[in-house]
This record gives structure tokens, C-alpha cells and sequence, in this order.
């Protein structure tokens, strides 16, 4: 990869008070790792770099050395934003009470050319792209490298809301290319300019940046919907995030509660009250933005949203970017429903990533896997290859089943359709109700499982079943200790008591111990070998 940085550091030096400026240019030996340079009344004056910080002076910034910068440079709008004509540097001011400017965060704007070949295809497919990520990650920058590659081949405008894509002054900066800006006077008006844009100058293709408000997020619904291709950047770093955003998830479809029917609510192994996605995404694409070499691309924003709404594992792929420029891609599987895996920058909320590879699918086009097991045939513990079992669930909870598969280390592969089974797993109470599902199996010769209740060891037991495992394999301490887990759960939330299975009496002071722990009252009952513990509250 060949990157070209244009960052016009000698006019930003330039608006600098001398012992500031002298400051930098002797203690900065490399101006490309340098991020902003902070003046606040009554302190010393320091620059930021990628990798800590320095003080440029001994004194402390006085009103005169602020008034001389803001003197230099264009004039604050109501965002607070100004800039230096014809660059991409951005000021920013802080104020006291009385809109006096006692503060100045001088960020430096660079143009960096050649670097969206990470995204390059996504672009240039005719898409919308919605770009997330934390700030100074480098969204502007790619939407700037957009606009010039873009604009090649295609009419494109640029809604550049505080001058910050294409510089400050009325001639945009040459990082565009051919594109055309259209300027915000106010960041509460930047919905009426978007709108202005498509009636007024017939675009293919409109580059906007920080979609932030409701009124935004309707303005790029409308421009979608005539067709126009989008290519913006919003707040938050995951796809999850922006679901949890109630004014910014209208972005990739919205999110509503939906009652669902008794037999809707069977099929699904849900509650009646579930989330839905509540229209189609505004955007195709999102891409979510680690660093400058690694991003994560959903390819099909609403796909993605009903997986994750239904506590399916979600299809995405990682993008990095190696030392000598060549772009690798992985397909991944992230599990969602739960809190593990991929770092997602400072703020490290974190999932767990499963490798697609020589994956299968269904007809439906989800992925599916077990947590943590590919579809490939894996080895269990007495080193035998168990083949894949495809289990269609009714009644029973997925997410359990899934735990207790990774548990014994088995491939099981959960489906959405009977049809695809290779064998039913249900519970006693569905079973009595010989519904469809049931029907369907047992006309079929399907193997069917049924559970007493929806416990973790009930599954196990009935995994253990379907592969044929041994008493050995299954650990009895481990499970007898999660089952009293679980029956210690129940009685705190209310049950009067849970008896235990039977089990031997070093186990049974085993979950003794357990129960003492969590302040509960135990005592063993019945005669060997079927003496168990029974929990009660105090």
C-alpha cells in the first residue's frame, strides 16, 4: 500500500504564539504522530501525540496567547468549531459561562491518501455504507478518501456539517477531488441540507458525517428511499450499540416489542414479548472501525439485526490490513447473546468470534454452530471423532443447549427448520401437546429427545444420549455442583424447595457446602443409593 499524508503542519504552526510554535517544531521531530495541541487558561500549554503527551512551555497560557490563535483563524459557529482556510486543521474552544473563550483544542487535519482500499469494493457497490467507530479512529478520513474515489465516476455531494471533511473556508480542500461540499450553518440544520442536496443538484452518491440527531437519521431514510447511495459515519462502535441507540437505530431498521402468538412463541423457544426489527435498515452495509488496519463489515445490516434480535450468532467478516499493504478477510460468527471476544477500543465491550471455516448453512442463509465448534467433526474427550448432530429445538432453551454442547465438547449444530434435523429436542410439557413439530417427527422417524425441564443437566444428559457418551466423559461432579446451582437459583427466587438428584455422599457435602454459601438450608433424605439433597429457604 502507497499512502501519500498531506497535513499542511506549517499553517497550523503558524497561528501559534512564538514559544509554542518554538516549542514544537523542537521537540517534534516526526509532525505525522502529533493529534492536537491543548490551551487552557492558567495552565501549560501540551501537545498529544499517538503515544502520550508533551508540555510545550514552562509558562502558563495567559488570555493574550488564546486571543492571538483565535485572532488567526476563522470564526467559531454555533458548534464551537472553527478552522484555517483552505486546510483540514480543526479549533475548538472551550468557554466560561460569560461565552468568553478560555480554551483551545488545536486538532491537526490530515489528508491521507491511499488508504480505503480496506473498503474500496464496498464503496463501489452501489450501497449505503454507514462507517462506526470512536473518535479519531479515522471515519473522516476515509469519507474524505470516498469522496475523491467516488467522485471519479459518479456526482457526488458532500454534506460536510462543521468543515470538517473538506476543510474550512468556500473552496474545499483538493482531498474531495471532484466532489462538491455544500456547508451547514448550524449543526441543528444539517437534516435540511441533506434534503436540500438530493431535491436541488441531483447527486448518485451524498458523503455525510456524525449522523447524530433523530431528524438525520428520517432526512438519510428519505434520501435512501430515492434511491441515492450513502455513505456516513454515527456514534458508537458496534452494531449492538446503534441497536440500543433509541434515536440512532432507525439507521439500520429500529428496533420494536412485538407479541408474538402461543404457537409463534413455541416455534421460536421464546416469550411472547420479543424484539423485532421494525423496518427495512436505511443503510446495506455497516462497517465498524477498530483501528486504521482492522475493521469488522456486516454485509447485510438486516440480516444481521434479526439474528442478533433472536439470539442467533451473527455473520460477519474481519478486515486488517498487514505491514506491506495486503488486505486479509476471515469470515467470523460472533455469538452475540453473550459477552466475550473482540475488543472494541478503549470502551472494550467484547464478543466471542468463532472462524467460519468450511462452514455450512442453512436454506434460510444463517449460520449455524455451536458456541465455540465449528461444523467440522471434533474429538471428544475419550479421543473419538463425534460427527455433527443437527438438532431442531422445541421448548427447549437454546441458549442453555448451547452451554452444555460446548461443555461435554460436542458439535452439536442447532437449525430453524424440522426438516433439517437430525434429531428434535423438546420438553415433557410440549411434548404432551403433540404439536406440529412433535407430529412432523415422529412421522418422519426422526429421533426425539424429551427433557423433564429446561436444565442444564437435564441437556447434558440428553446430549450424552445422541453421541453416545460415557459415564466417564460426563464428569459427575460437575454436573451435581450445577445442578445445585441452578435448584439454589430457583429457591432464591422464590420456590419453597428443589430436590437434587441421588448422588454419593462425597458429592452430597459437596452441594452441602454449596448451599451454607448462598445461606440456604439443606438436609439429606431417602436411603442409599437414591439419597439426594433437598434446598429450602430459612
Amino acid at each position: 500500500m502507497t499512502t501519500n499524508i498531506t497535513d499542511d503542519i506549517n499553517l497550523l504552526l503558524a497561528i501559534f504564539p512564538e514559544e509554542i510554535r518554538t516549542g514544537l517544531e523542537a521537540k517534534v521531530q516526526d509532525h505525522h504522530h502529533l493529534i492536537e495541541v491543548v490551551m487552557d487558561l492558567g495552565r501549560k500549554p501540551t501537545a498529544h501525540f499517538t503515544k502520550g503527551e508533551i508540555e510545550l512551555s514552562g509558562k502558563e497560557i495567559q488570555q493574550v496567547d488564546i486571543d492571538c490563535v483565535v485572532g488567526q483563524i476563522g470564526k467559531f459557529m454555533d458548534d464551537n468549531r472553527a478552522g484555517i482556510e483552505r486546510t483540514l486543521h480543526r479549533i475548538s474552544c472551550i468557554r466560561n459561562r460569560q461565552g468568553k473563550i478560555i480554551g483551545l483544542t488545536c486538532r491537526v487535519g490530515r489528508a491521507i491518501y491511499g488508504t480505503i482500499d480496506i473498503i474500496q469494493d464496498l464503496l463501489e457497490s452501489g450501497e449505503s455504507v454507514l462507517l462506526l467507530g470512536r473518535p479519531g479512529v479515522g471515519k473522516t478520513t476515509l469519507l474524505r478518501e470516498a469522496a475523491r474515489i467516488l467522485a471519479g465516476t459518479k456526482r457526488v455531494v458532500v454534506v460536510d456539517t462543521s468543515n470538517e471533511i473538506a476543510g474550512d473556508g468556500d473552496i474545499p480542500h483538493p482531498a474531495i477531488g471532484r466532489a462538491r461540499r455544500m456547508q451547514v450553518p448550524r449543526p441543528d440544520l444539517q437534516h435540511h441540507v441533506m434534503i436540500e442536496a438530493v431535491e436541488n443538484h441531483t447527486p448518485e452518491v451524498i458523503i455525510i458525517d456524525e449522523i447524530g440527531r433523530q431528524e438525520e437519521a428520517e432526512a438519510a431514510r428519505t434520501i435512501a428511499e430515492r434511491g441515492v447511495q450513502l455513505i456516513g459515519t454515527a456514534h458508537g462502535n458496534t452494531l449492538d450499540n446503534l441497536l440500543m441507540n433509541p434515536t440512532l437505530s432507525d439507521l439500520v431498521g429500529g428496533v420494536d416489542s412485538v407479541t408474538l402468538s402461543d404457537e409463534e412463541a413455541r416455534r421460536r423457544n421464546t416469550q411472547k414479548t420479543v424484539l423485532e426489527r421494525r423496518s427495512p435498515p436505511t443503510f446495506d452495509m455497516l462497517v465498524e472501525i477498530k483501528d486504521r488496519d482492522a475493521l469488522v463489515v456486516h454485509h447485510n445490516v438486516a440480516q444481521s439485526v434479526d439474528n442478533y434480535l433472536r439470539g442467533r450468532r451473527v455473520a460477519m467478516e474481519m478486515r486488517t490490513r498487514s505491514e506491506e499493504g495486503e488486505i486479509n478477510r476471515e469470515i467470523f460468527d460472533a455469538a452475540n447473546y453473550e459477552n466475550q471476544g473482540l475488543e472494541q477500543g478503549k470502551g472494550k465491550r467484547e464478543t466471542q468470534v468463532t472462524p467460519l471455516t468450511n462452514s455450512r448453512r442453512g436454506s434460510n442463509g444463517d449460520i449455524n454452530t455451536s458456541n465455540g465448534q465449528t461444523l467440522e467433526d471434533v474429538e471428544s474427550t475419550n479421543e473419538r471423532m463425534l460427527r455433527s448432530v443437527k438438532a431442531f429445538t422445541y421448548g427447549a432453551n437454546q441458549g442453555r443447549l448451547r452451554h452444555a454442547a460446548k461443555s461435554l465438547q460436542v458439535p452439536l449444530v442447532l437449525v430453524e427448520n424440522v426438516d433439517e434435523a437430525d434429531v428434535v429436542i423438546t420438553v415433557k410439557n410440549h411434548y404432551r401437546r403433540h404439536s406440529q413439530p412433535i407430529a412432523v417427527a415422529e412421522e418422519r422417524n426422526i429421533p426425539l429427545y424429551v427433557l423433564r425441564s429446561n436444565t442444564v443437566n437435564q441437556m447434558e444428559s440428553c446430549l450424552a444420549d445422541i453421541f453416545n457418551l460415557t459415564v466417564k466423559e460426563l464428569d459427575p461432579l460437575s454436573i451435581a455442583m450445577r445442578e445445585a446451582q441452578e435448584a439454589i437459583k430457583k429457591v432464591l427466587q422464590g420456590a419453597k424447595s428443589v430436590s437434587l438428584g441421588p448422588q454419593i455422599s462425597s458429592i452430597r457435602r459437596r452441594q452441602h457446602d454449596l448451599v451454607r454459601q448462598s445461606n440456604l438450608i439443606s438436609h439429606s433424605y431417602g436411603r442409599e443409593p437414591n439419597r439426594r439433597v433437598r434446598i429450602y429457604r430459612e
